[in-house]
Formats: structure tokens, sequence, C-alpha cells
């Protein structure tokens, strides 16, 4: 009895510090100093984007060195709404599992395709696990109330530049067979709330669509369903676009997008978005 004891201990041991060996790989390289802003460009040229849905917008991926290197350029807030120059760890809700999101390839890969003289600012409001519904309906979620969050973040970017867009992603909460009918409906109805608040009806709006790597085949079928409805949003609303990511990989939980997809992926926002200020 006693042996038995000792191995089932020893799986807890085991367990405990594979979680925390999980944590620590994707928070190995986070700054310990943050660069507080203090002289701003003025609001004509700082171009503020908001990052907005579930988890895979707030981060999984592992952090890697060159996510901690700042660039003068690229502006992000910091818990305590300090502007700051952008590092990892963008995302503060959830500092325990939070790792490396899609946001500063999305700010680095805008700068390519800016003048000079534009500063990039990158508001996080993503929270894992959050359903469409729960937007809607601006719901308490894990500390958080969603949308008013949102409407705090879009203050603060307006107070000091101009807001060009928003980048989401979020759809795995909704893939449910009860929730997916209505599911495009309640996604458009949420960016035209976001469109109404920020009083820009033709503000662009990039999402970003599910993988094609879960599993069993029956949740990969309601997982493209979602990803059915975003295209067709995007065909319907001009000012909604949205990028692929069936050829990305997992990290290993069949949800989350590993760090080298979280990069192709901001890359790919941040060209959608480049295109549809172009139009503008």
């Amino acid at each position: 009895m006693k042996y038995y004891a000792f191995i089932f201990f020893g799986l807890l041991i085991f367990n405990a510090l594979s979680a925390q060996d999980d944590v620590d790989m994707r928070k190995r390289y986070f700054p310990v100093e943050r660069k507080v802003v203090k002289d701003f460009p003025d609001k004509e040229h700082f171009w503020i984007f908001i990052m907005a849905g579930q988890s895979n917008m707030a981060g999984r991926g592992q952090v890697e060195p060159a996510d901690t290197m700042d660039d003068p350029r690229i502006l992000s807030l910091d818990a305590q709404h300090r502007w700051i120059l952008a590092k990892e760890p963008l995302h503060y809700y959830e500092p325990n599992l939070t790792g490396l999101d899609c946001g500063l390839s999305f700010a680095r890969t805008l700068l390519e395709g800016i003048p000079p003289d534009i500063t990039v600012g990158i508001l996080p409001c993503g929270i894992g696990g959050s359903s469409v519904e729960q937007w809607l309906g601006d719901s308490l979620f894990r500390g958080v109330h969603l949308v008013s969050n949102f409407k705090e973040n879009v203050d603060l970017a307006q107070a000091k530049g101009t807001l060009k867009g928003i980048i989401w992603h979020q759809g795995e909460s909704n893939a449910k067979t009860e929730l997916i009918p209505s599911f495009r409906e309640k996604l458009q109805n949420l960016f035209t709330d976001f469109r109404e608040y920020v009083q820009n009806d033709h503000l662009p709006i990039v999402a970003g669509q599910l993988g094609s790597y879960t599993e069993p085949e029956e949740r990969q079928m309601r997982w493209d369903s979602i990803n059915m409805n975003i295209r067709e949003l995007a065909q319907d609303d001009p000012y909604t676009g949205v990028i692929k990511t069936n050829d990305l990989t997992e990290k290993g939980d069949k949800v989350h997008f590993d760090s080298r997809s979280q990069r192709l992926m901001g890359q790919r926002f941040a060209i959608k978005m480049l295109e549809m200020m172009a139009r503008q």
C-alpha cells in the first residue's frame, strides 16, 4: 500500500512540475523592466489597433528573446494603463496563462507598410474562453467585463491617438451545435456595436479563423462551420476582413497556435489590415 501511495504522490509532483515548466517556458524571457513613454507623436501620427477575442488572441505561444526587443515605434499599455514600449507579455489579464500572441508580429509587419513618421499602438483585450454571447452581454468573465474593457481601451486610444482598426480571433467557445446557427449574426452585431462606440461605421475589423488541427473529426467539422460563418460575414461586410489559418500548427493541445503560427497570423492580420486601410 505504501508503494502505491508513493507512486501516486510522485505522479502528482511530476504533473505539478510539468505544468510549472509549461508556464516557465512560455514566460522564460519575459522582461522585468518596462520603458514608460512620455513623449508622444500627435494623434494623427499615432495609429492604434485593438486586439480582441479569446485565448489565441491573448496568446499561448512560447516567448523568445527577440520578443523582448522593443521598438520606439511600437507602444502598448501595461496593467497600470501606462504607455510603454511594447514587449512580451502584451496581455496582463491572465499572467499565468498568457504567452506569445500575434501582436508584435502584427505591429512589426505594419511598420513595413506605413509612413516612417507613424507610431503604432497595440492594445490587448482578449480574454480566454469568452463566447460571442458573453461579449454581447458585457459579461464579467475571468474578472473582466468584456465590452466595458473594450470601451475603456477605446477611450485610452482616442485620448492619445487615432484608432485605426481591430484584429479579432474568437470562435472555439461558439463551436457548439446549438450556438453555431446564430454565430454569424451575433458576431456581426458585436462588430456593429464596436463601430458604433468608436463612432466609425467603416472601422476595419480583421477576423482570424480557427485552426484545422482539432480532434475528433466531428469537432473539426464544427470548427469548420465557424470558419465558414466568418468568411461569409467578411464577404457581406466590406469593412470586415478575414485571414486564413488552415495551414497553421498547434502547440500540442489541439486548441492554441504554436509560436511560429502566432507570428504568421500576426503578419497576415497586418497585410489584410493594410489592404483594408488602403481602400478607405
